[in-house]
């Protein structure tokens, strides 16, 4: 192993010099040392135990998809907005339709082409990532777009693979299938989400003092390892299992910590991977199928470009914004070679696909920084034959969707507190199904024994009471928080007040609702612990629902279990302001003045007779002598933004500046006529 390990390392690090060299992405470098040690190039494969590399390579993908979570937030992706949802969902639809009907137009059976779709739907977070940062583009409007849209595609990457794996086991496509996958992993994620914000920056905070970096990276990756073993028990993929812990260390003070740490592992790990593919690629198949690699890679350039301008157009964005950010996103992502592998690994996928896809994949990722240089060129062209009535059209559309009205008081409040009882529930059914699977049993048991001991009459309720109240007493805070979020607070007053019979009708219901859900879960319990008559439950689950909606201790219980979630859900952000006001003011008291808190714009008239009239901004010195900084001068014969140190002050002139309270003061005292200036 140690010498294979070495072959690929001596042979990964050459290549990817030269692409570093010759300015491509490392990944081809990689790719095309997997291509010189693989058994195809040079007759026999320079490295002797292939099972082993494929083994790396796995742990290769676990690594990339946790460093892909890391980058992930939940939290962003409520923030993006409609953009990178409508812009995912245009991609998605029309790029897995058209790969799936070139597939069937190539002549290969269902399974191939689905797989072809599924490939082809998603763009490559780290090219993109790479190849905007060596343009300069990392802070343009559309940067943000495509970043968003990665974002998304990466979350549908995740459910993209259980689906996919769904039809490998089964062999059919069943809707009925799909939608409980669907919902399954729905249920996942948000259980992950709430217990694992809960749980483990609390864990992290506490161990703090301890948490050196070599501790903090074993901690991270037991944690990475240990949320894999977990998703493989409940039916899930590793890799998904390695995204979800990634995306809620990601939400952690530690992030950018863990991302560094763990970097260099990431690099090694994920170099073997695209190694492993590489070993996997047979020139004579790339040379037999060279027709389909060349339509997939048009497929994949103009396929892009158009959906990926559809989605962002129809988001409400400038035509040339979703041009830029179309043409960026013309390549096959990484996510393609885990489908890929899937599907030889599974034998429901010829063995061709593969180097196919890798194939597409090396050239779009080749031809990326060319595409992305192409955007606005492509755009100004189009710009002069578009006809007039569409680009009116367009604009009054994108400016439709910017005027919209918000949602409704009483839809954000239906959203947002759903989204809360949502939450709580599936955590509810998680802790109770995990329960009543691997304790209930043994803790009636251990506890009838105990009691056995002093008492020589069976007492097997004692058993079931006592565990009864144990799960109660559990999930109470939850069930209480369940019943009562955001139910009495001056919103759902002024919603009461002012709305309709419907409003109040609506309210009403959603109330019942959780009520009933409660009351279900408790039930539940009883039902599953105690061999009862319905009306018995029932009795005795009304009973126990007042006792928790009533219970002083557990509302304070409740109230500090929700303190510590949100806490833990804004210390990164919250540890963030406070380490820029830190820097802002090391700055400042070592002479730069950057309290952006202060900082204020006006427009100032130069009045007559004032000495700076004539004088040159260089001449004036007005950062140094008054603070301020000139945003524009206001002309009848046109404005002069941002003026260089050359423009002078003239008659009539009025002055943007932007600087603090105090600074724009000293100004107009500066410019006034009486002011004597040196």
């Amino acid at each position: 192993m140690i010498h294979d390990l070495g072959i690929i390392m001596l042979t990964a690090g050459f290549t990817s010099l030269v692409c570093k060299f010759l300015k491509q992405p490392v990944v081809l470098g990689y790719i095309v040392a997997g291509l010189l040690v693989g058994p195809y190039v040079f007759g026999s494969s320079w490295v002797s135990d292939e099972e082993s590399v494929k083994i790396w390579g796995e742990i290769g993908v676990i690594f990339l998809l946790f460093s892909l979570g890391l980058e992930f937030s939940y939290k962003k992706l409520v923030q993006m907005g409609t953009t990178a949802l409508i812009g995912c969902f245009t991609i998605v639809v029309g790029m897995m339709t058209c790969g799936f009907l070139m597939g069937r137009a190539l002549g290969w059976d269902q399974m191939n082409s689905l797989f072809l779709g599924g490939m082809l739907c998603m763009s490559s977070t780290t090219i993109v990532f790479k190849a905007l940062d060596d343009l300069g583009l990392r802070q343009q409007k559309f940067a943000n777009i495509c970043f968003g849209i990665l974002v998304v595609e990466d979350l549908f990457a995740v459910v993209l693979m259980v689906l996919l794996a769904s039809l490998a086991v089964n062999q059919t496509f069943d809707g009925a299938e799909m939608a409980w996958q669907v919902t399954k992993l729905a249920a996942y994620l948000l259980f992950w989400f709430a217990a694992g914000l809960f749980l483990i920056p609390t864990l992290l905070r506490a161990c703090k003092q301890h948490l050196n970096d070599e501790t903090l990276t074993i901690v991270s990756l037991g944690l990475c390892l240990g949320m894999v073993l977990m998703a493989e028990g409940a039916g899930f993929s590793s890799a998904l299992g390695a995204f979800v812990m990634g995306s809620i260390l990601a939400e952690t003070v530690e992030a950018e910590k863990i991302e560094h740490l763990l970097s260099p592992i990431k690099n090694l790990f994920g170099a073997v991977f695209f190694v492993s593919v590489g070993m996997m690629i047979d020139p004579a198949l790339l040379l037999k199928y060279w027709l389909p690699i060349t339509l997939i890679t048009l497929l994949v350039i103009c396929g892009q470009i158009v959906f990926a301008s559809l989605g962002v157009l129809l988001s409400g964005q400038p035509l040339k914004t979703a041009m830029q950010a179309a043409f960026s996103l013309t390549q096959v992502g990484e996510f393609a070679f885990i489908i890929a592998n899937f599907g030889t690994d599974k034998g429901v996928t010829e063995p061709f696909l593969y180097p196919v896809i890798v194939a597409v994949s090396v050239i779009t990722t080749f031809l990326t920084p060319y595409t992305i240089r192409l955007a606005e060129p492509a755009y100004e062209g189009l710009d002069k034959i578009l006809p007039r009535r569409w680009k009116l059209m367009l604009d009054a559309y994108g400016q439709g969707r910017s005027s919209q009205k918000e949602t409704s008081m009483t839809q954000k409040y239906l959203t947002k507190t759903l989204l809360s009882v949502a939450i709580y529930a599936i955590v509810c059914v998680f802790l109770l199904t995990l329960y009543f699977t691997f304790i209930n049993e043994r803790f009636i048991t251990l506890v009838n024994d105990f009691v056995g001991r002093f008492f020589d009459e069976p007492h097997l309720w004692v058993g079931k009471l006592l565990s009864l109240f144990f799960v109660i007493a559990a999930l109470s805070p939850m069930m209480f928080l369940m019943v009562n979020k955001d139910k009495r607070n001056t919103e759902v007053k002024q919603l009461w007040d002012s709305g309709s019979l419907f409003t109040r009708g609506l309210l009403i219901v959603f109330n019942a609702f959780r009520i009933v859900l409660v009351l279900a879960l408790i039930t539940s319990c009883i039902g599953k612990i105690f061999d009862a008559t319905i009306g018995i439950v029932l009795a005795l689950g009304v009973a126990i629902f007042f006792f928790i909606t009533r219970s002083s201790k557990i509302q304070e219980r409740s109230h500090i279990i929700e303190e510590n979630f949100l806490t833990n859900l804004s210390a990164r952000e919250l540890a963030m302001r406070q380490g820029k006001r830190a820097e802002d003011k090391k700055k400042k008291e070592a002479g730069f003045v950057v309290d952006f808190d202060d900082m204020h714009f006006s427009e100032v008239a130069i009045p007559e007779g004032s000495a700076t009239l004539g004088r040159s901004l260089r001449e004036l010195d007005l950062r140094n002598k008054t603070g301020v900084s000139v945003i524009r001068i206001i002309r009848d014969t046109g404005n002069v933004n941002n003026p260089s140190a050359k423009e002078t002050f003239r008659p009539g002139d009025r002055v943007v500046v932007n600087g603090s309270v105090g600074d724009i003061e000293l100004f107009k005292l500066f410019v006034a006529p009486e002011q004597p200036q040196s």
